[in-house]
């Protein structure tokens, strides 16, 4: 009489989050509309890193001529005020990324919070929820950024980031609920709640790693409405006029009238760069949706 064992299965060790992060990373960048965001975005982030080091003069330096055409000690001219143009478009990339991603990172935080928290509660305090999310998304955004900004007058970029983040986490929330909605219903959160974990963990530990490329789209997205929010904030003059950036260029190039005097470059150059930026965070997000959707992926077999 001879005897049958069956072979268990091997148990797969689960990947370690340097792991998670390289497929992560090598699906974004097999997208070509990704690669070039990125590349795009790469650039960027050098030049203002290296601005200290590679613009020829200072930002705030006024001891030119004035609106000077191009030239080989000015490529773009200078302002009406003596400034080199160039000079001053490398120094702006500071600020404009760093609002960009300071609050599109926040916007991104506060979403995942209420948005999580909003699906998953029901009864009284996600009717509470739901009134406040509406409230924020029915308000048009750019009148409420002009008044709050106009209320916090004087307060530098830090006003500009606030204003940014009040009024752009509302729809990532509401996208961040639904998917929060259709999570719980899973036998994984289901199982999670009948062995007595708590809704907090059940939340953050259970459905938000299920929803890392929808977060990771949020804040891109988020990102690129932030650079947009902060040059127009900049340019209607609600900002802090005292610090270069792209917007505050837009802003003392219309007050000088460039185009009337045939200074293009004041407004074309810093106009190009806020347009380049958005598009490069815009073309990351065609990769970040790959994740979610392989079926999106550049080469996918049918």
């Amino acid at each position: 009489m001879t005897t049958q064992t069956t072979a268990l299965p091997a148990i797969e060790k689960a990947p370690s989050p340097w792991q998670v992060f390289a497929r992560v990373a090598a699906t974004i960048w097999s997208n070509g509309k990704a690669r070039i965001g990125i590349s795009i975005l790469g650039l960027f982030i050098l030049l203002a890193l290296f601005a200290p080091l590679i613009a020829p003069y200072g930002a705030s330096e006024n001891g030119f001529e004035r609106s000077a055409d191009s030239s080989w000690e000015h490529w773009l001219g200078t302002t009406a005020a003596g400034e080199d143009v160039l000079s001053q478009l490398l120094w702006g990339s500071q600020i404009s990324i760093f609002v960009g991603l300071v609050a599109g990172l926040l916007s991104t935080v506060i979403a995942v919070l209420i948005g999580l928290s909003w699906g998953y509660v029901r009864g009284f305090w996600a009717d509470v929820i739901n009134f406040v999310v509406n409230l924020f998304l029915v308000i048009p955004g750019l009148p409420l950024m002009i008044v709050i900004a106009a209320y916090l007058s004087g307060g530098g970029i830090g006003m500009i980031i606030i204003v940014v983040v009040i009024t752009g986490w509302a729809w990532g929330a509401r996208v961040l609920r639904s998917q929060t909605q259709s999570l719980r219903s899973r036998d994984f959160v289901t199982a999670a709640v009948f062995s007595g974990e708590r809704p907090f963990r059940i939340v953050f530990r259970e459905i938000l790693p299920n929803m890392t490329s929808l977060i990771v789209g949020n804040f891109f997205g988020a990102a690129t409405a932030a650079i947009l929010a902060e040059a127009g904030l900049e340019y209607l003059g609600l900002g802090d006029s005292s610090i270069v950036s792209w917007g505050t260029m837009l802003f003392w190039a219309q007050n000088s009238n460039a185009l009337l005097t045939g200074q293009w470059a004041l407004l074309f150059a810093p106009g190009l760069c806020i347009a380049l930026l958005a598009t490069s965070l815009t073309l990351i997000n065609f990769g970040v949706d790959g994740i979610s959707n392989p079926r999106l992926r550049e080469g996918a077999k049918k």
